[in-house]
């Protein structure tokens, strides 16, 4: 009975928790603070819980909304397969984002205001990215939901919470992580583009079509590299530069995703999932270094 929660899970999207918080971390270790590893453990477990919730309330609600039906070119999704029910999973769902409060109550104690807007909107924005009246997913904003919460308040909020304060270095690193998050997104969307058509589910490839999701693809994987070479210019920090050793990998992504479509792109999915973990340790390792 274990095993399709774990397949709702989708272990392997947790990249786009787990990287913001190492990389939001290692930005804090930078300094002469030490790092308060009880709140980077309450940080950790709470984007963990928030993407698993995430992950389950599209996995119903895409079922219900009847985007994931039998002709599904991607992974097996657990509702749709009849392995669990929307209902159960919805309440699995709920039960990770009660759990994701719970922990983030340590980080608003410490913390303050800033970090309960960011967890309520991120709670929020979890349900609200496939459910509510206006389900972004929906509605060409997947990548916005993204960008936001699995970048820059991922990261920004991270470093927040270990310094008090966010500069401008922790911006762009939380665009830059945001960004291979959009690219995972953009991949998926490229894939199940004709079956969205039909389901009414209007992703920004659907709306400007398939041209506009690689060239989206494109931007969205090598601007982290650019992102990472202005910052190690203006903080003079060149050995941040050894991120570019995931380089490779993103141009064979790349490649992959322009000779692939449909139920290929399955692998470029799994391909961006491993520049996302490649990327985002290399600079956790790279940047606390002096």
């Amino acid at each position: 009975m274990l095993r399709p929660w774990l397949l709702a899970a989708r272990p392997k999207t947790l990249a786009a928790a787990v990287v913001p918080v190492l990389v939001g971390t290692s930005l804090a270790a930078y300094g002469p603070q030490l790092i308060d590893w009880w709140l980077f453990a309450c940080t950790l477990a709470g984007a963990l819980l928030i993407q698993i919730g995430t992950n389950f309330v599209n996995d119903a609600l895409d079922f219900r909304k009847g985007a994931d039906t039998a002709e599904r070119l991607g992974p097996l999704r657990v509702t749709q397969a009849g392995l669990l029910s929307a209902g159960a999973v919805m309440r699995g769902a709920y039960l990770c984002l009660f759990f994701a409060a719970l922990c983030g109550i340590p980080l608003v104690i410490h913390s303050g205001w800033p970090l309960l807007a960011i967890g309520l909107a991120s709670i929020a924005a979890a349900y609200a990215y496939t459910g509510g009246p206006y389900p972004l997913a929906y509605h060409g904003l997947g990548e916005v939901f993204v960008l936001g919460f699995f970048g820059l308040a991922a990261v920004g909020g991270t470093f927040y919470i270990q310094r008090g304060f966010v500069d401008w270095t922790v911006l762009a690193m939380g665009t830059a992580v945001g960004l291979l998050a959009v690219a995972l997104l953009a991949i998926n969307n490229l894939r199940d583009a004709k079956n969205d058509v039909r389901s009414g589910k209007h992703t920004l490839a659907v709306r400007f079509g398939e041209t506009f999701a690689r060239i989206e693809i494109v931007l969205s994987v090598l601007a982290p590299f650019a992102i990472v070479a202005m910052i190690a210019a203006v903080r003079a920090r060149w050995w941040l530069m050894a991120t570019w050793i995931a380089l490779p990998l993103a141009i064979a992504l790349l490649v992959r995703v322009y000779r692939s479509e449909g139920a290929a792109l399955n692998r470029c999915l799994a391909m961006c999932g491993a520049l996302q973990w490649s990327f985002g340790v290399l600079f956790a390792a790279f940047s606390c270094l002096r």
